[in-house]
């Protein structure tokens, strides 16, 4: 299903639903971040995705990271909350979803990389390389404030 993200965007269709989600700021020994490149819209991303019924956070973060990328992972802390209503995303089916996404860093503890039916690309992209990879804002913002470790973290469940 296609997605198009809107961000303070006065075309923007009117938000439907809310659906909390979580990703994960996934960092190597040697301090490479992990993306993927979504196969709803093309860009890259940190994994992540919708968290569901009878999952703690936590198990969301390690479910859908290891769905999208095929690592398992160690979630460390919490690196921020988006909620920002000017922020939505169409989907081809009609919703219009208001974004609600929590921001955890996490360590790589073993898997095989790989893609799936929601990752077109999934590598290790060093830091001084994340500025040409064609990430959205908002999702930039969440790389930034997770690399930045004077940025208080916290983490339950």
């Amino acid at each position: 299903m296609g997605r198009t993200d809107f961000l303070h965007d006065p075309a923007a269709p009117p938000a439907n639903s809310v659906y909390p989600g979580a990703v994960a700021l996934v960092q190597n020994d040697a301090g490479d971040v992990l993306l993927i490149q979504r196969s709803d819209n093309g860009r890259w991303a940190l994994p992540g995705g919708g968290h569901d019924l009878g999952e703690s956070i936590g198990d969301t973060v390690r479910r859908e990271v290891r769905e999208e990328t095929g690592l398992e992972v160690e979630v460390t802390d919490l690196s921020g909350v988006y909620t920002d209503p000017g922020h939505i995303m169409l989907y081809d089916d009609g919703e219009a979803r208001q974004q609600f996404s929590l921001c955890f860093r996490a360590r790589p503890v073993g898997g095989e990389l790989r893609t799936s039916s929601e990752t077109v690309q999934v590598r290790w992209v060093p830091v001084a390389d994340l500025q040409n990879y064609d990430v959205h804002p908002t999702m930039r913002l969440r790389i930034d404030h997770a690399l930045d470790r004077s940025r208080p973290g916290t983490y339950i469940g």
